[in-house]
């Protein structure tokens, strides 16, 4: 076999398909030789969590603030102690499992949305997050909901990748409890939304282009005799990379299906919530975190959006690890006096799954050198500031990897009070290579995020 690019794939029997990453020696191929300049590609991900966050242990200085009240459908007005400036990052109860990748990423705070009156404070958390329009300025839509920051960046991206995007979801639940506007961050434009997929086996299928026929299920077999074959023409950095490559694919493929297992287990007993609420949370969001981050990791595309879990959806979700049964996060996030403990663990649960995708990405070498995570920006963020006050400024956002060092990492930025969240949308589309004046409400880029 010989390599010809990047885009070069493996096939084996039944139709399977199965991507590359970037490997050295396809680098060599495609060019005549190192020093020609070219480099990995820039790529653009988001992690959301719904309900919005426990303020004392996810913002530096608040750990001691009083337990807020639960306040209706209002947007209260948090007050940070935090100067305006780059700081230090200080690493609160919530934000203590990015220990290990602490200088790959940035902290921001002080950055806000605009509440737009008259519809529902979740609908608009999750819609908007991506959005970010100023409110009253869609007529069409009662709330104030456009194409997406991951639209926009596709439009002048996606034309390289066979994916444009990818949408992932961790919602589970077949009982719609609500409309897709809280189940939602991805959207081609106004009522125009991008579905996610949520099953694990059918983001592979997309992803792959693996029929499933029984005997040919496994991925890894169906190829591995071109496999050996293609080793043979590799060098050994690229080979350690192959292997190492197909084992986070078999690793995937172990854990769908056990995942797969549990759920037609669960389906034979009798329980009082359905059985997806049994589904281990934290294996479900990694499973689907790895599946994005192959997905980048090959070229398949360079923009995609994971939702953690839906807003305002009042079914319960397993957290393994934490609680002996099933748990409503939202429901718990309006009375925080009581369950300010449990809540403080979910936060913590999420940062868990969070760094986990960010240092996956960061133990991938590409062929220059530099890591996945290097030439990523991988933002986790909420549309709210905190789940009992229904706040909707100074949104805890974090931002992993520098876009190939066009981002100042490894600082905790306190913006001013006021700026728009678009401002990072915006700054965000420049490193991306997409020249817009404005995007939504922006007032311009963040500078002191620019390298």
């Amino acid at each position: 076999m010989r390599i010809t690019s990047r885009r070069s794939f493996l096939r084996g029997a039944g139709g399977t398909v199965l991507a590359l990453p970037w490997l050295e020696s396809m680098a060599m191929a495609a060019r005549p030789s190192k020093t020609s300049g070219q480099k990995p590609p820039q790529r653009l991900g988001f992690y959301y969590v719904p309900i919005g966050v426990v303020r004392r242990g996810f913002f530096p200085g608040e750990r001691h603030a009083g337990l807020p009240a639960f306040n209706g459908d209002f947007s209260a007005v948090a007050e940070s102690k935090t100067p305006v400036g780059s700081h230090e990052i200080e690493l609160t109860p919530t934000l203590d499992p990015l220990e290990r990748v602490k200088q790959k990423v940035a902290l921001i705070t002080g950055l806000d949305r605009t509440f737009q009156i008259g519809t529902d404070v979740h609908a608009q958390c999750a819609s908007c997050f991506l959005s970010s329009a100023a409110p009253f300025t869609v007529t069409s839509s009662a709330w104030p909901l456009e194409r997406t920051l991951d639209h926009i960046v596709a439009d002048e991206v996606g034309h390289a990748t066979p994916f444009r995007t990818l949408e992932l979801s961790c919602n589970s639940h077949r009982d719609n409890v609500e409309s897709i506007y809280f189940d939602n961050i991805s959207w081609y434009g106004t009522g125009h939304v991008a579905p996610s997929i949520r099953d694990p086996r059918k983001a592979y299928r997309r992803l792959f282009g693996t029929q499933e026929v029984q005997e040919f299920r496994n991925i890894t077999d169906l190829v591995l005799e071109d496999a050996r074959s293609l080793q043979r023409e590799l060098g050994h950095a690229d080979r350690d990379k192959f292997a190492e490559y197909f084992d986070s694919i078999r690793t995937i493929e172990e854990q769908m299906d056990k995942l797969e297992r549990m759920k037609s287990e669960l389906v034979e007993v009798s329980l009082t919530e359905p059985p997806e609420a049994y589904l281990p949370r934290g294996a479900y969001i990694r499973l689907m975190g790895d599946l994005m981050v192959v997905a980048l990791q090959t070229g398949l595309t360079r923009v995609a959006t994971l939702m953690v879990g839906p807003e305002r959806w009042n079914t319960p979700f397993m957290f393994e690890g934490l609680f002996d049964k099933p748990v409503s996060h939202h429901l718990a996030s309006h009375e925080q006096q009581r369950y300010g403990d449990q809540l403080l663990k979910i936060d913590r649960f999420h940062m868990q799954q969070f760094a986990y995708i960010v240092e996956k990405m960061d133990a991938i070498q590409e062929a220059d050198g530099s890591t996945l995570l290097d030439n990523t920006m991988f933002t986790y963020g909420s549309g709210l500031g905190d789940g009992a006050t229904h706040q909707y400024n100074d949104l805890p956002i974090v931002v992993a990897g520098s876009g190939a060092g066009q981002l100042k990492i490894g600082q905790h930025l306190r913006c001013s009070d006021g700026t728009p969240l678009a401002n990072l949308w915006l700054t965000q589309a420049h490193v991306m290579g997409v020249k817009l004046d404005r995007f939504a409400d922006s007032t311009g880029v963040v500078p002191q995020l620019l390298s």
